[in-house]
């Protein structure tokens, strides 16, 4: 699964910085929110009678996007950390301000781009709040959450790239049109999937689950997705071995990626 990402921009917020920051989350944010707003202006001297009280003028707009982020050191495959700040740091820094490279007397935040998939908004951190949630028994902070939003001096126009026509095979939805749920904190993939068909095995090879015992809290998974493990059409493969006068093998795959194989010995 693609994961969002945020990356330090120049100080013109034109592109990304040369060795700059980038950081990508460890858990997807389950909501983006984006809020336009428009400077309102009163005239001045309106006149009352002449019924042009009442007109307002526009002035700069702004975008704003509030996301939400979790951290779990336990829940770290590779390079843990003992320490969930050591995670949040990374994040903690598109806040801090900087020297400006034009007059280094003053200090300026760092831009930042955060994108995910097709969803692209730059601007700075206008505010970030973290809550560290879950402590070891010697009193390190081993999960937390961050607030955080961002903002940027213009009305927001998405530009999309042309829709491309997608092929969907029959009895599947198209990308993004699946439903999703998201697992609980302890929760096992045997416990979310019950009595789905296809059960919770092929669910876990549908969803690219290596551990169903351990699921990530928050991680979204596809409930109505499932492999085949059978020797029919989908991904599966069969095989039988038998002992008998003479020798003889065979191999044969049928389209949609399943196969079969005998052996006999003798």
């Amino acid at each position: 699964m693609k994961r969002a990402t945020l990356i330090e921009l120049d100080q013109g917020f034109k592109k990304e910085k040369d060795g700059g920051q980038k950081v990508e989350v460890q858990f997807n944010p389950e909501t983006l929110k984006v809020t336009f707003a428009n400077e309102i202006k009163q005239p001045d001297g309106g006149d009352q009678g002449a019924n042009t009280s009442g007109r307002q003028f526009v002035g700069a707009g702004t975008t704003k996007l509030a996301l939400q982020l979790w951290f779990d050191v336990t829940a770290m495959e590779k390079d843990p950390v003992d320490d969930v700040r050591r995670l949040t740091q990374k994040v903690v820094f598109f806040i801090t301000p900087q020297k400006d490279t034009d007059d280094p007397s003053k200090s300026v935040p760092p831009g930042v781009r955060f994108t995910w998939g097709s969803f692209i908004f730059d601007g700075m951190v206008e505010g970030l709040e973290e809550s560290l949630e879950y402590f070891s028994a010697d009193g390190k902070p081993l999960r937390a959450s961050i607030s955080m939003t961002l903002s940027q001096q213009k009305i927001l126009k998405n530009d999309f790239d042309p829709m491309k026509k997608i092929t969907v095979r029959p009895g599947h939805k198209p990308p993004g049109h699946a439903p999703m749920k998201q697992a609980r904190d302890g929760e096992s993939l045997q416990g979310m999937a019950g009595n789905k068909p296809g059960g919770w095995q092929g669910i876990a090879a549908a969803n690219d689950i290596e551990d169903p015992l351990r699921m990530a809290p928050g991680q979204l998974v596809d409930l109505n997705a499932s492999v085949s493990f059978g020797a029919s059409e989908g991904f599966g493969a069969s095989a039988s071995v038998s002992a008998g006068a003479g020798v003889s093998g065979g191999l044969n795959a049928s389209l949609g990626g399943g196969a079969s194989a005998s052996l006999s010995i003798g």
